[in-house]
Parts: C-alpha cells; structure tokens; sequence
C-alpha cells in the first residue's frame, strides 16, 4: 500500500499545485479586473492601480498563481507567493488578534504554507517545467560539450 501511495505522489503534489495556483490566480483576477465577484466581497469592485500594498499583492497573485498553476518556474514564483502571503498575515490580520480564525488570516496562512511547500516539493508531475527538465539534448548541444577522456 505504501509504495503505491509513494508512486502517486508526484500526481498528487502536481494536482496540488494546480488547484492552489488557480485558486491564487483568481484572487488576483477578482482584485486587478473585478472579476469573479471582485475585490470587494462581491460587488465586483477593484484594487485601486498602484495602491500599497493591495494592488501589489493582487498583481503577486495572479502571475506568481498562474506560474504555479502551470507549473512554470514553480518553486521561485512559490516562494514570492508564500512571502507575500507571510507579509499579509504579519501585517495586515496579526495585529487584530493572536489566531488566524480570530483574525480572518486563516486563507493568508494556508497560501502561505501551501506555497512553501511547494518550494521543498517542487511541482510535481503536469508542470511545465518537466517538459523542460526531461528534453534530451540536441545534436549540437551534445557535439559542443567536451567529451571526457
């Protein structure tokens, strides 16, 4: 059973990310555009452009998101992803109370744990990045390495 669980895992971390980098993405799609219900608990509003530090951490979300989504430079765009979300709970719910279901930091703290998870994990299988890793070389990529004697 445990080395079924074990081969598995590389699809599990890779439906993990994707899921968690569109879930990303759409938070900040709903602050930059107004979609999905919008910044402002659903009455489509937006981030005003420029504005500290909501607008900055909408433009986070939607590119660090759609670069975990695809699986593109995962674990850099992670761990921008995770720091923004620590910043956003250190300063914006932590000074209301100590526990993030007394604070309303609890989604902050699960993005923020969810993505530095993914910089130890990497992004598991679907990602773009394996297409990458796994290329063999071309012909005149493997004629200009010197050959070892």
């Amino acid at each position: 059973m445990s080395a079924r669980l074990n081969s598995a895992q590389p699809y599990a971390i890779g439906l993990f990310r994707i899921v968690v980098g569109l879930l990303f993405a759409c938070h900040g799609g709903a602050s930059l555009f107004g979609v999905l219900g919008g910044a402002t608990g659903g009455n489509g509003g937006t981030v005003p452009a420029g504005t500290w530090p909501g607008w900055y951490a909408a433009v986070i979300q939607l590119v660090a998101g759609a670069l975990v989504l695809l699986g593109l430079g995962t674990r850099g765009a992670a761990f921008i992803a995770s720091g923004s979300m620590a910043y956003a709970y250190f300063d914006v719910h932590q000074s209301a109370a100590l526990w993030p279901i007394q604070n309303g930091g609890e989604l902050s703290a699960l993005f923020c744990w969810s993505f530095l998870l993914l910089v130890f994990t990497g992004s598991g299988a679907f990602g773009v990045d394996r297409l990458f890793a796994s290329r063999p070389a071309t012909e005149d990529q493997r004629s200009s390495q010197p050959v070892a004697a």
